[in-house]
C-alpha cells in the first residue's frame, strides 16, 4: 500500500506546477476546516498488518505532531466516531466546532480516545460540514479512517448531495493501514471488485485528495497537506522540496 500512496501523490503533484501548486491544492487559511477522526474499535487491534504498535498509538503520534504546524494558521474542529455510550453505531460525537489554535484541544482529545463501537464514518462527515454551516459557507472536512463505513452509510450519495448543494465543501480522505473488508455488513456501497474503501467516494466527488498512509511519517505529511493552507505549503515548499519528496516515497 506504501507504493499506492506514493503514486497518489506524485500524481497529485504532477498535475499542478508553479510556485503557488500546493496552495492551490489545500485552499485558503480563511476557510474553517473539521477533522474527522476514527475511533472504532479496529484502531485498537493489533495484527500483522499494524506490527508492534496499534493504529491508535501512532495516528496520536502523527497528530501531535502535525497540529502544532496546522493550528496557528487555520480555524479546526474536531468530530470523533466509535467510542461511546450509545450503540455501535450512534457514536458519533462533535467534539468542537472549529476554533483558533486547536492543536491542544485536538491532540488531548484523541489522546484520551479510547477506541470502541463500528464505524459510522458517514454520518460523522456529514455532521462535521453541518457544523460549518457547509450550505453556506466554505469548508474542509478531513477524514481519517482505517476502513470502510459499516454502519449503513452512502458516502457516494452523500458526496453528491454535498457537491449539488454546498457552497463550497472539499472532503480530503486519509486512509490510515485501511483494510476494505468485503464481508463486513452494512456497507451498500462498496464494490467488491475493488480493495479501495468506499470511503474515496467523499473526496472524488468533492474534489478532495485520496491519500493511503502506512506509517506515521506519511500521516504526518498528509494531515499538513490536507489541513495545512497555504501559508505551510510556501514554507515546505522554500525551504525543501527535496524533503517533500521524500516523505512522500
Amino acid at each position: 500500500m506504501k507504493r499506492v500512496f506514493a503514486l497518489t501523490v506524485a500524481a497529485t503533484v504532477a498535475m499542478m506546477s508553479g510556485p503557488n501548486a500546493l496552495a492551490a491544492q489545500v485552499g485558503s487559511c480563511a476557510t474553517d476546516a473539521m477533522l474527522v477522526f476514527d475511533g472504532s474499535t479496529s484502531m485498537a487491534e493489533i495484527s500483522f498488518e499494524t506490527g508492534p504498535n496499534t493504529r491508535i498509538v501512532e495516528a496520536r503520534q502523527a497528530i501531535r505532531r502535525a497540529m502544532p504546524d496546522i493550528a496557528p494558521y487555520r480555524r479546526v474542529g474536531l468530530m470523533t466516531y466509535g467510542p461511546g455510550a450509545g450503540g455501535a453505531c450512534a457514536n458519533v460525537d462533535l467534539r468542537f466546532g472549529p476554533v483558533e489554535n486547536a492543536a491542544g484541544p485536538v491532540i488531548a482529545a484523541i489522546d484520551g480516545l479510547q477506541p470502541d463501537g463500528l464505524t459510522p464514518l458517514t454520518a460523522a462527515v456529514q455532521q462535521a460540514a453541518e457544523a460549518m454551516d457547509y450550505r453556506n459557507s466554505p469548508g474542509v472536512v478531513v477524514l481519517v479512517t482505517d476502513g470502510n463505513e459499516t454502519c449503513g452509510g452512502r458516502p457516494c450519495a452523500v458526496a453528491r448531495a454535498f457537491r449539488a448543494t454546498a457552497r463550497d465543501l472539499v472532503v480530503h480522505v486519509i486512509g490510515f493501514r485501511a483494510e476494505v473488508d468485503f464481508f463486513a455488513w452494512n456497507n451498500p456501497e462498496q464494490d467488491p471488485l475493488t480493495d479501495t474503501t468506499v470511503a474515496r467516494c467523499l473526496a472524488d466527488e468533492t474534489g478532495g485528495l485520496f491519500v493511503t498512509t502506512e506509517t506515521v511519517d506519511e500521516l504526518v505529511a498528509a494531515l499538513q497537506r490536507t489541513l495545512g493552507c497555504p501559508v505551510i505549503g510556501a514554507v515546505e515548499q522554500r525551504h525543501s522540496q527535496t524533503a517533500l519528496a521524500i516523505s512522500f516515497s
